[in-house]
């Protein structure tokens, strides 16, 4: 199953790889990496991750990268909806889902 993107998600993803590769060259690439792994394996198992609402889940990247990855799963397709930092703006993410 191929992931979509809420385009607001792919901004956060090259926001935060920026931010990484700022800090430290190849740092970015590292986090980049870890949230394509994070990405296949949602996609290969939707239904693993903690559900958080109605289709909504969210998969926790390791403690190197404090971020959060919330999905749609709706049987037949994931939307990747955002790619947050764990301790900044608790669900902003939401109007998304309108």
């Amino acid at each position: 199953m191929n992931p979509g993107f809420d385009p607001e998600a792919l901004a956060e993803l090259a926001d935060a790889v920026g931010y990484y590769e700022s800090c430290n060259p190849g740092l970015g690439l590292e986090f980049a990496d870890e949230v394509r792994t994070a990405i296949t394996r949602i996609a290969s198992a939707p239904d693993r991750w903690r559900r958080i609402g109605a289709n909504v889940r969210r998969y926790v990247l390791p403690e190197r990268f404090p971020y959060l990855i919330f999905y749609l799963w709706d049987e037949e397709r994931v939307t990747i909806l955002a790619i947050s930092h764990a301790s900044r703006r608790p669900g902003y993410w939401r109007r998304r889902l309108e």
